[in-house]
């Protein structure tokens, strides 16, 4: 049990530091060719909302609950309205195309065009909440160190450029490592000592209590909600319903503990505490969603 939980932690670990500091130098280059301004620019401006934008970013970046910590924190250096980027914290790790398309092929379309469409209406309808709750004020400054992207001069190429950006990766994985380190042990520590076969006591009927206890159980599980994919189907054989595999699955996709140990740095503890309870809501909501519609 301790060897698989070392493992597991070894492994998560190595993914999300390499994901967090490639996402991070692409990001610094993007920056540095193009200018938080114009980033600001488009995200605001034209015709589309921006939550849409914010939207259809997170949805074509498949990413983990932890690896849109990155983007997310350029976004708002950039200046990008609260709502926008909130909207692609949220939807990132639980709505792009592998995923939908993975239960359109193990469940059914029904169910697919199901999830797809709370988590749309999650998306968007949780950051106005957010607003209207001010959590826009609970925001940590976010500091640009360095002014590594943004010097003046122009745009030298990639190759030029490459220094600059990994130190300015490195710069933003800093404040981050400890909270990452942490939040893995834990999610580790969980995932190794609580294996599939501990999850059946879940199976037989479905009553109300399991799915708001299936979503909190997800959260500290860490799972992405591809690898759950397969868990999810070999659950379902063993009799657990369709309303708490859900649940767990989005909690432990929207809400991991690495994810929540990062946003620390950004969020103060009362919007921390509104992120998490979000996430749980939303896989409530799903899971019982699922067993309406199933």
């Amino acid at each position: 049990m301790l060897i698989s939980a070392l493992g597991t932690f070894a492994t998560l670990l190595v993914e999300l530091l390499l994901l967090f500091l490639v996402i991070s130098y692409a990001v610094a280059l993007i920056n540095r060719r193009f200018g938080p301004e114009r980033l600001q620019s488009w995200m605001a401006g034209g015709a589309v909302p921006g939550q849409v934008k914010g939207l259809a970013l997170g949805a074509i970046t498949p990413f983990c609950s932890c690896s849109t910590i990155p983007m997310f924190v350029s976004m708002l250096k950039a200046g990008v309205a609260f709502r926008t980027t909130v909207t692609y914290l949220i939807a990132s790790p639980l709505l792009n195309p592998v995923i939908v398309g993975g239960i359109w092929l193990t469940l059914s379309w029904q169910v697919a065009i199901s999830y797809a469409v709370i988590m749309v209406l999650l998306s968007l309808g949780a950051p106005w909440v957010w607003t209207a709750l001010g959590m826009e004020d609970q925001l940590r400054k976010v500091k640009v160190k360095g002014g590594r992207q943004l010097d003046g001069t122009p745009w030298r190429g990639i190759k030029q450029e490459t220094p600059a950006a990994i130190r300015q990766a490195w710069d933003d994985l800093r404040p981050m490592l400890l909270p990452m380190i942490i939040g893995v042990a834990i999610g580790a520590f969980i995932y190794g000592v609580v294996p599939e076969d501990g999850l059946r006591f879940m199976a037989g009927e479905n009553v109300w209590w399991l799915i708001p206890l299936a979503a909190a159980i997800g959260i500290p599980l860490y799972v992405r909600l591809e690898t759950m994919l397969p868990v999810a189907l070999a659950l379902s054989g063993a009799g657990v319903a369709i309303g708490p595999i859900f649940a767990m699955m989005i909690g432990g996709s929207g809400a991991s503990p690495p994810e929540i140990s990062m946003l620390a740095a950004v969020f103060k503890p009362k919007l921390l505490a509104t992120f998490v309870i979000t996430i749980l809501l939303a896989a409530m909501l799903a899971g019982y969603a699922m067993t309406i519609i199933l």
